[in-house]
């Protein structure tokens, strides 16, 4: 008896967290954004920041950006832009493969 409840318990918690809202996984994306990544791309995304105005930042909410694939954006998160020395690989600054996702779920909710 008590392992069939562990068994559906277990179940039950894949579940919740397999079908957690991509709104959920914003809002800590959003979070993350403004401690990580808002000092060069800006709060909003748009890049008119000091630094992203110098390296002509796109805004996130562009159809350029968001036409991207999620596996897209979070590589380019996670290993930095085409020159690495641009953009900072999040990877191997201790973000985890969660924490990429959530960013990737908050810059979709930039969408122009």
């Amino acid at each position: 008896m008590i392992m069939k409840k562990l068994a559906l318990f277990a179940i039950l918690f894949c579940m919740v967290q397999y079908l957690t809202p991509a709104s959920a996984q914003a809002e800590d994306g959003a979070a993350l954004f403004k401690t990580k990544c808002a000092s060069c791309h800006g709060p909003d995304g748009a890049g008119q920041t000091a630094v992203g105005k110098s390296m002509k930042l796109r805004h996130l909410g562009s159809a350029e950006v968001q036409v991207k694939s999620d596996a897209d954006l979070q590589l380019m998160i996670a290993e930095g832009g085409k020159d690495k020395k641009a953009m900072h690989q999040f990877a191997k600054k201790g973000l985890t493969p969660e924490q990429i996702k959530a960013l990737v779920a908050f810059v979709r909710t930039l969408k122009k």
